[in-house]
């Protein structure tokens, strides 16, 4: 296709708002409450173009359950289908409303999938298995802990808290969505959370079976995600894995992008601190 063609489908990418009403961690550079500017900002680019959807990668808010009630009102004034990630946290609220969250943000599930023509996009849950996602007594707290001292014991970079893992439950079904795809001669792009690639300490525990999974398959054509506000990028076999940069990140400074999906590349424009990237498709043999 030459480089002129027009695009299958554009959407929109906000990493990390980290919404809070409170003072900014200047230590860190993050400035929580500044995210409801930044983020009206995005809306408003949106806004101002045709897209099929906005996705937030994780991390809508820092904590406390009333931050849903300051910055999801501002996501209402898309004009466009809005999606979700769940992020880590997303689940720093009180225990009663641990199960409470992806209805909160609209979400049909923790993880799912869904497509627009040949396309089929599959939104991961990487807090599946971990530390701070389940409710008090639930078995898979203690599976984390266990898969978190493992890491710990081996000296794994990704051996934080505040990372997490699929369930196998979860494994299985992105398998079956891959397969499926693969059959069905449909591209996939997944978008998580968390990275997975390059190895750093944000990505997933369970990183290195997803990679091997994912690029197994012809039809998976890269993978999108935050949690890691300094971003990313690297490549497996020619497949994109590209980690966007944190929205709470800097006083003044935006980031978030517009993806566009042409036949044979991926072109990314970014806004503000996000970099802009051409990402050359493989083909499907």
């Amino acid at each position: 296709m030459p480089e002129t063609s027009s695009p299958i489908l554009r959407f929109g990418i906000v990493a990390d708002p980290q919404y809070a009403d409170i003072e900014p961690n200047v230590a860190l550079d993050r400035y929580y409450a500044g995210s409801l500017a930044k983020l009206t900002e995005a809306v408003s680019v949106f806004n101002a173009t045709e897209l099929d959807f906005v996705v937030t990668l994780g991390d809508v808010i820092d904590h406390d359950w009333k931050s849903f009630d300051d910055i999801l009102p501002i996501y209402e004034t898309l004009r466009h289908k809005r999606l979700f990630l769940l992020g880590n946290h997303d689940f720093a609220v009180p225990p009663q409303h641990l199960g409470d969250i992806p209805a909160r943000l609209g979400m049909p599930g923790r993880y799912h999938d869904f497509s627009i023509g040949n396309w089929r996009f599959v939104i991961l849950d990487g807090n599946d298995v971990s530390v701070f996602s389940a409710p008090p007594g639930d078995p898979r707290t203690a599976l984390a802990a266990g898969r978190l001292r493992a890491l710990q014991a081996k000296g794994a970079i990704n051996a934080q808290p505040w990372n997490g893992s699929l369930g196998d439950e979860q494994f299985a079904w992105l398998s079956g969505v891959l397969e499926r795809a693969e059959v069905d001669g449909e591209a996939v792009l997944v978008l998580g959370h968390y990275p997975v690639f390059p190895p750093n300490q944000h990505t997933m525990w369970d990183s290195e079976r997803i990679i091997n999974l994912l690029t197994g398959f012809a039809c998976f054509k890269g993978y999108f995600c935050g949690h890691n506000h300094d971003g990313n990028f690297g490549e497996v076999d020619g497949r994109p894995f590209v980690t966007f940069k944190g929205m709470v990140d800097t006083e003044s400074e935006n980031t978030f992008a517009i993806v566009e999906i042409f036949e044979d590349r991926i072109e990314i424009e970014g806004f503000g601190r996000e970099e802009s990237r051409v990402l050359r498709l493989q083909a499907s043999t």
